[in-house]
């Protein structure tokens, strides 16, 4: 056996982007093509042993990301460029690893994350049913106000308890969740953005959050259930949630990063698209 045979185990970080429109989600299920599963198959490849991945957050059915984290443990011999290239060579299409960097033995990418970044649009313009714009989108295609949505967003401020924009049947996750950042924006020549940023999310909590928000932008349901929603009034439910297309991984913060700073929590789009209307 060769010297590099013997080298030790080293930890990498990986930094992902995929289209989730094929994906049932992000964590290995029975007989469903999942992309913790397609990154599991690339490395076997690559390593000639089974590999196990943990990410940063298990993203459900038809979520994207740009910015999920995940790593694992390989043989020593590989370096991040060499595993950035022969990764990219072998995954399908709709994942693309970003960036690969060697981290320290200890390192965990969903405990070690102090928080999360979301961003999800909503189409309120008909091209948004495009094709090519439609599977990154929820295609609303109704006005939404602004400034109720500004409004609802800054209720979301601060730790409250979220079990009402929860999935039920989870208590062993609690129901405590401190936000960030919490803000709507125009996307230009489509319609509206929300990005998020908290250091947990509960199950399809985002989609919730903006279900329910769009429903008070329409005024179909008063602001005021928002508050009341946050103080456990169980007199109110949320809205439908909004459609996993429209919802993305952003970005993961650890310990050296500042998820409350001014800096953009995210600047690149998925690979793919969320194409304008009209234009590039």
């Amino acid at each position: 056996m060769t010297e590099a045979s013997y080298a030790p185990e080293k930890r990498f970080r990986f930094t992902l982007h995929y289209d989730g429109g094929q994906f049932f989600g992000w964590q290995v299920q029975p007989d469903v093509r999942t992309v913790q599963g397609e990154l599991e198959s690339a490395l076997q490849r690559l390593t000639q042993r089974t590999t196990g991945v943990t990410a940063a957050g298990r993203t459900d059915t038809g979520v994207h990301a740009v910015g999920q984290v995940a790593s694992a443990l390989l043989p020593g011999r590989w370096t991040a460029e060499a595993l950035e290239r022969a990764l990219n060579a072998v995954l399908p299409g709709d994942v693309w690893v970003a960036a690969v960097e060697e981290t320290t033995l200890d390192f965990h990418a969903r405990y070690d994350a102090r928080a999360r970044g979301y961003q999800y649009r909503v189409g309120t313009h008909t091209a948004t049913r495009s094709p090519f714009v439609r599977r990154w989108c929820w295609p609303l295609c109704r006005p939404l106000a602004l400034p109720l949505l500004h409004d609802a967003a800054r209720l979301f401020l601060g730790t409250h308890s979220f079990r009402g924009f929860a999935r039920v049947g989870q208590p062993e996750r609690g129901k405590m969740c401190t936000v960030l950042r919490s803000e709507w924006s125009e996307w230009p020549g489509c319609g509206f953005e929300y990005r998020v940023i908290a250091n947990r999310f509960l199950h399809h909590m985002v989609r919730y959050m903006v279900g329910t928000m769009a429903d008070v932008a329409q005024e179909r349901r008063p602001l005021a259930e928002i508050s009341a929603l946050l103080d456990g009034d169980t007199q109110f439910e949320t809205s439908p949630p909004a459609p996993s297309p429209g919802l993305c991984l952003a970005r993961v913060y650890y310990d050296a990063e500042t998820a409350d700073s001014d800096a953009p929590a995210w600047t690149t789009p998925p690979a793919g698209g969320w194409l304008r209307p009209g234009g590039a």
